[in-house]
């Protein structure tokens, strides 16, 4: 697996499943909107966590950035 979220991308994502993660607990886990949250805190957090999302990945999105790449090739 490549990275393919960079490291603002990442720091969003995890902001974002956090806020989920309260508000599915204050609505409550075991209602509908609730699940959802959990769910959609737990794909944002994971894919913050390993750099890698997916849907980036079906689409040919990447926000990554070729710093890396672009030093590792010069070497």
């Amino acid at each position: 697996m490549t990275h393919n979220v960079g490291t603002v991308d990442r720091a969003v994502r995890a902001v974002l499943g956090l806020a989920a993660a309260v508000w599915a607990f204050s609505v409550g886990v075991t209602s509908g909107a609730g699940i959802a949250l959990v769910v959609v805190a737990a794909v944002l957090l994971v894919t913050s966590a390993i750099g890698f999302c997916p849907l980036y990945r079906l689409l040919g999105i990447s926000t990554h950035g070729t710093r890396h790449a672009a030093r590792t090739a010069a070497r």
